[in-house]
């Protein structure tokens, strides 16, 4: 759908102000960690929450305003984490995350979007396949010491694909998750593989910034080279490809053969299965991070398409699913946790509710200050729960956190959950 198509939403929208904040106020304990939206948090002025910038939307549709850089840096101020949606979606039904997205659409397809900081990303998948403009030879090094399957669909098959993703491919810091889940998974029996130089990026940051006709050329090509690999299950760590394949790749018309789970699925039925017998932690008390992308993104969501029903034959209601979010990923990593001996301790903004690191919806790369801002919020929430220990199943979530850390000195460990499974080693 276009942006025009949204145009009911943004009349409906009552600017309550709900999208700002935490909905649910029985699981707030004190109003300094009850916003629920970072860019109001840290602009405190209208036009950066969701309902302003549907306001913002409405305005120009109807020709009261004109694009310019100013308004494109409002837009591109989200992360599109997707709690100003679910916080509507509570008491409404309109689609804001749905409206937020095809407003960087719109702007691109008139040539005012994205960031110019964006731009070489875009290219950088077009040229390498990846966002980090790394050789494609380089993707698979990781893995070079352990013995992995470089699937082909022909000769080497497998049960399962583990699509490393690109940061966990490339970045130096990080490859250690891709090296701890495949040894995990070789200790459990798992039957997989790997792509190596022919894993492409799942287009999530393409997708986010409003380049569309990348993600749907790039996406159908993916969803064509897995289901001819015969996987019967796609894998990933990485909680931005994880919701790419569970939520928007469905909506490009490709039958998908395959089932998408993130790695911390997995992990659970092992542990369940009694295939994975982790050692207990000792590290010390921790507090989890939910990732936007496992969290309130980290199930199926389909948009409505406009389409509309009328209560009592008067009032008109869209037909959508309320408050999606709740169904996302948040048990498994707990539960791992738990039995891992490890004592959490929560903090408010949590599971569908969580706060975002920041980094999400290209704002790491084009806003920096707001997204400096978000993982210094949230790194002051995990301080405040007295863990001394951070962890979380996102590339950039772990990446934006660590960086608020160390700007910070806050003496915070942050760590991915593969880490606390393998002790650092399995």
């Amino acid at each position: 759908m276009a942006l025009k198509d949204y145009k009911k939403d943004m009349v409906r929208c009552a600017r309550c102000s709900v999208c700002k904040f935490i909905p649910l106020s029985s699981i707030i304990k004190s109003w300094r960690f009850a916003y629920g939206c970072p860019a109001i948090a840290r602009y405190h002025f209208h036009s950066y929450s969701a309902g302003g910038k549907l306001i913002l939307a409405l305005s120009l549709l109807e020709g009261r305003i004109t694009p310019s850089p100013k308004l494109r840096d409002v837009v591109y101020a989200c992360t599109l984490c997707g709690l100003c949606d679910h916080a509507c979606k509570i008491g409404t039904d309109m689609e804001v995350l749905e409206i937020l997205h095809e407003f960087r659409v719109h702007l691109v397809e008139k040539g005012e979007g994205p960031l110019e900081a964006h731009r070489p990303i875009i290219e950088s998948i077009k040229n390498y396949g990846n966002v980090w403009m790394q050789p494609r030879a380089r993707r698979e090094r990781w893995a070079k010491d352990l013995d992995v399957k470089i699937l082909d669909g022909k000769k080497v098959k497998a049960d399962v694909l583990y699509y490393v993703g690109c940061t966990y491919s490339y970045d130096p810091e990080l490859q250690r998750v891709a090296i701890n889940t495949a040894r995990i998974f070789q200790t459990a029996g798992v039957d997989f593989g790997i792509l190596g130089r022919n894993e492409v990026c799942c287009v999530s940051p393409a997708y986010m910034v409003g380049v569309t006709s990348l993600f749907e050329e790039v996406g159908r090509a993916n969803i064509e080279l897995f289901n001819e690999l015969g996987v019967e299950t796609v894998v990933t760590s990485c909680a931005g490809c994880y919701s790419m394949f569970k939520s928007k790749y469905p909506r490009l018309g490709v039958k998908m053969n395959f089932e998408v789970k993130h790695t911390v699925q997995v992990f659970y039925e092992l542990l369940q299965k009694g295939k994975l017998s982790p050692a207990r932690w000792n590290g010390g008390q921790v507090t989890y991070h939910d990732p936007c992308h496992l969290g309130r993104l980290g199930e199926r969501r389909e948009p409505s398409h406009g389409r509309e029903k009328y209560v009592l034959g008067t009032m008109p209601v869209k037909e959508i699913p309320k408050a999606m979010g709740a169904k996302g990923i948040c048990d498994e990593p707990r539960a791992l946790l738990d039995a891992l001996g490890a004592e959490g301790k929560e903090m408010e903004r949590r599971r569908e509710y969580a706060w975002c690191c920041g980094a999400g919806g290209g704002v790491k790369t084009g806003v920096p200050d707001l997204a400096s801002f978000a993982s210094g919020e949230r790194i002051q929430e995990a301080v405040s729960t007295g863990a001394g220990v951070l962890v979380t199943a996102c590339p950039w979530c772990e990446k934006n956190l660590q960086d608020a850390v160390e700007q910070a000195r806050a003496g915070l460990r942050i760590l991915d959950i593969t880490d606390v499974i393998t002790g650092g080693e399995v």
